[in-house]
């Protein structure tokens, strides 16, 4: 088996919103996306919801590489939407916005997602992050999706920007996790023992009429349709772009590390998902806050404890790659909080200050627009 090329891009999804009121849109501008796509070519594209915009890097060697790309588009969509009087900011969900206020991109495959899902794809006033890295071997693929499962709780719990919805401040680091898991084919990827036998699973659905393709497969991780990568689809985006490239790493390192034992005969434990299920509550409830459950100790461990297992585990992998400086930067996203801690902050501030609910909750849209933007 040739060793995987273990290429990197990264797709995120922007909601839009009005630059002075800090109100998600419900109509953006009919140029908006051509005039973006004038900057940045196909990299951007139309959303499910005509509030989003979504972006996709090229395919990239490195960390680096993507960092640029992604701060290139990021920095071109926020100039394209101010002459609009909009802005875009870079968090799962918004906190005030009212789903039933947002209509869909007319557009023959959304127009049939509407139609199919009714309610379920309506509520999806939500933008993720997903991450491709490039796994030319088609079983490889899918023995790697089967350990990598493990792993997405971390990751997850890394990204969270999602704790405001319709107003409220659910109680959780990640709410958008709670509206995914109503779409049909979500949640935790399921286990193949080949890509035959993944595929031969596919069709089955594919023969009853239910799906076109495997691009209506939601699994936190999956094999994309269109590419030959892992796609890993768990995180919520994250507001602050170095907290993206830092998990981008931290899951190519994760990947060659898997591909490193796999090489060397030796696997990493697959556990079973309902316990990898509670590590993925765990993660949308609190973050890395209290901690995720280490299987084998059959404990809850500090999340500071298991992210330094996890740099001690790629460590050579993430040297090879050069992205060992990146990987080591979940430390500072455990230092300052997830964008969904520092939103919880701002608002808890605002309120301290005497704002009142809304207008403590349009003070945290205004620091979403800030950080979406900085450091690019």
């Amino acid at each position: 088996m040739s060793a995987p090329s273990l290429t990197l891009g990264i797709e995120e999804e922007y909601l839009l919103v009005d630059a002075d009121s800090g109100d998600l849109i419900t109509n953006p501008p009919p140029t908006l996306l051509d005039e973006c796509r004038e900057l940045c070519g196909e990299q951007v594209s139309a959303e499910f919801l005509r509030c989003q915009i979504e972006i996709g890097t090229k395919v990239c060697k490195n960390v680096a590489e993507a960092r640029e790309n992604l701060a290139f588009l990021r920095k071109n969509i926020a100039e394209v939407a101010s002459r609009h009087g909009l802005a875009p900011i870079a968090a799962s969900t918004h906190p005030i916005a009212n789903w039933r206020e947002q209509k869909h991109t007319p557009d023959e495959r959304y127009d049939q997602l509407a139609e199919d899902l009714q309610g379920v794809v309506r509520r999806m006033v939500i933008g993720g992050m997903h991450i491709h890295i490039g796994i030319e071997d088609e079983d490889l693929r899918i023995d790697l999706m089967n350990q990598f499962t493990y792993f997405l709780p971390h990751l997850m719990a890394l990204s969270c920007s999602s704790p405001f919805w319709a107003g409220q401040n659910t109680g959780l680091k990640s709410y958008r996790l709670t509206v995914v898991h109503d779409l049909p084919r979500a949640n935790l990827p399921e286990r193949f023992s080949s890509w035959a036998d993944y595929q031969k699973h596919v069709q089955i659905l594919i023969d009853a009429g239910l799906l076109e393709d495997a691009t209506k497969i939601w699994w936190d991780m999956r094999p994309s349709a269109r590419y030959p990568t892992l796609e890993m689809r768990i995180t919520d985006i994250c507001t602050c772009v170095d907290d993206a490239i830092t998990i981008a790493a931290i899951t190519q390192s994760l990947m060659r590390m898997l591909y490193r034992l796999r090489r060397d005969n030796i696997r990493w434990r697959e556990y079973a998902l309902m316990l990898v299920n509670e590590n993925r509550w765990r993660a949308m409830r609190y973050s890395f806050d209290e901690g995720l459950v280490d299987f084998g100790k059959s404990t809850i461990v500090s999340c500071k404890d298991l992210y330094e297992e996890v740099i001690d585990f790629v460590r050579q992998d993430a040297e090879y790659l050069g992205c060992l400086d990146e990987v080591c930067a979940v430390r500072d996203i455990l230092e300052r909080g997830t964008s969904a801690h520092r939103q919880v902050a701002v608002y808890e501030e605002a309120i301290a200050s005497g704002m009142g609910k809304k207008e403590a909750l349009r003070e945290v849209v205004r620091f979403l627009m800030r950080e979406t933007v900085a450091g690019l």
